[in-house]
């Protein structure tokens, strides 16, 4: 198994974070303070440089502080005993800037997977709350960590789902036929989301029983937890889909089916988890979901991706962290980044993972 470690970080202006420098010499990292010193944003910078976006903001703009002109972050990794220097520059109204070791990518897609790495947060909330894009876009950053080719299958597939959306827009505004060109987009989305597809239904087919182990281990108690992929293609097939939903796209002005529909169905007892699930039963599908992303990331890439934990002190009972900390002291974790408002709470419940641990006083 390969080690991955995050030994030294700076940052410039990345959100309410002025000027800020770590180095980072212990398995565990606990960045301390009262709330708005920046210790959120300092967990966020270092997703930022593994993952090529911020985890809270989709905006690039809104990633530089107010009334800065730019921000950046620089940070050194260490992977397979190979030094990794990444960092990340964005100026106004620029086009963000990814180097790796002296050289820009030319696609940040060349990135992504270099540094895996997982986030628990708070907003975490919003996979149970929120519409499918939300659950999509977990499925793809588990999925795009491990699988370059599912990565830029499903940039080529939103692509053309753009372009197909403005034609049956200018289709529908004008009354063009265009039908020649929509018979086009519909094959390229056939010949690129029938594959994404199949890859998602392998990857959450392995990823329910990792779900699974984690979420009974969390909640200490037995019951029976689910994570359904949901898809309009386990029904029928894509190009099918597509011609039955000719007339309807039209009359929409969109694409009504297809991949980007896709969603995951959370269960206890056979019953939806937004419906029926207790608070402690979401905080515990919660973790246990970015736990078993993590497992996979690790099983799948042979890497041990860095894990982040943000608030989850002043968020979670006493009890679940006392579990998520156990879990930690396993051998099987790797380095660990963690923010809280308390530095005494935090020293007294890191010590019991009996692993060397820093405070960073913000």
């Amino acid at each position: 198994m390969s080690s991955l470690r995050l030994n030294a970080l700076e940052i410039t202006n990345y959100k309410n974070v002025s000027n800020a420098s770590y180095t980072f010499d212990a398995p565990i990292h606990c960045f301390v303070g009262n709330n708005g010193k920046g210790k959120t944003n300092t967990l966020d910078a270092i997703y930022h440089l593994a993952m090529g976006r911020s985890y809270f903001s989709a905006v690039n703009a809104h990633t530089i502080q107010h009334q800065a002109d730019f921000m950046r972050i620089e940070g050194h990794f260490e992977r397979n005993d190979q030094m990794e220097r990444i960092e990340c520059q964005l100026k106004r109204d620029a086009t963000k800037v990814f180097i790796r070791n002296g050289k820009k990518y030319k696609k940040l897609s060349e990135h992504i997977g270099l540094l895996p790495t997982v986030m628990i947060s708070p907003s975490d909330v919003d996979l149970i709350n929120e519409g499918s894009q939300t659950r999509r876009g977990f499925i793809d950053r588990l999925i795009g960590q491990a699988d370059k080719t599912y990565l830029h299958q499903l940039i080529q597939y939103q692509k053309i789902l753009q372009q197909r959306n403005a034609l049956l827009k200018q289709m529908g505004r004008y009354g063009q036929g265009a039908n020649e060109t929509l018979e086009i987009y519909n094959e390229q989305l056939v010949f690129l989301g029938s594959p994404i597809h199949k890859t998602r239904v392998e990857y959450l087919s392995t990823f329910e029983p990792l779900f699974k182990k984690r979420y009974a281990a969390i909640s200490g108690v037995e019951e029976n937890v689910s994570v359904s992929y949901q898809s309009q293609l386990l029904e029928e097939d894509f190009d099918k889909l597509l011609e039955n939903a000719a007339t309807q796209d039209r009359m929409a002005q969109f694409s009504t089916v297809g991949i980007h529909k896709d969603d995951l169905m959370f269960q206890i007892d056979g019953y939806p988890i937004k419906k029926f699930g207790s608070q402690g039963q979401r905080k515990s599908l919660l973790i246990a979901l970015k736990l078993a992303q993590f497992d996979m990331l690790k099983q799948i890439t042979t890497v041990t991706p860095l894990l982040l934990l943000d608030d989850i002190f002043d968020k979670l009972d006493e009890e679940r962290v006392s579990k998520i900390i156990s879990l930690v002291h396993e051998s099987s974790f790797g380095q660990l980044f963690i923010t809280d408002t308390h530095p005494e709470r935090t020293e007294a419940v890191i010590k019991k993972t009996e692993q060397a641990f820093q405070l960073h006083h913000l």
